[in-house]
């Protein structure tokens, strides 16, 4: 069997934010972005890894969910405690600095974790939690 990581989604809460983070801040390329019925979904993606993609969509675009359910996302989006996604980079104190330069919310700066890695951690513009993990 082969099976590979295609695509992963997060929620955005402002697709114009969540833009200028992905493509102009971490340098991922546009790859779709689809309006329908006014709501937004963008696709990214780093450049040399075609084959891997993240959609960034509307969390109101779910099917099935309740009004309820619904707030419940909005919260804990609002707490950044809704999603995540684990990324990697072979300079982490520079990637560090660019995107705290950016203005992006630090979570934490780089630290050599107990378990073995070096990562640090930020908040995309809709609260998703992102980890950035150094290539060893």
């Amino acid at each position: 069997m082969n099976i590979t990581i295609h695509e992963t989604f997060l929620p955005h809460t402002d697709p114009d934010a969540a833009l200028a983070f992905y493509r102009d801040i971490l340098g991922f390329e546009v790859r779709n972005d689809v309006g329908y019925q006014g709501m937004h979904w963008i696709t990214v993606g780093p450049a040399d890894q075609p084959g891997t993609s993240i959609v960034l969509y509307p969390p109101a675009a779910t099917p099935g969910l309740t009004d309820d359910e619904r707030n419940v996302i909005s919260e804990m989006m609002a707490k950044g405690t809704f999603a995540s996604i684990n990324l990697a980079t072979a300079d982490l104190d520079g990637t560090f600095a660019k995107l705290e330069a950016s203005g992006a919310e630090v979570v934490q700066e780089p630290t050599d974790q107990p378990y073995g890695i070096r990562d640090c951690a930020f908040r995309d513009p809709s609260g998703n939690l992102m980890r950035i993990q150094e290539k060893r």
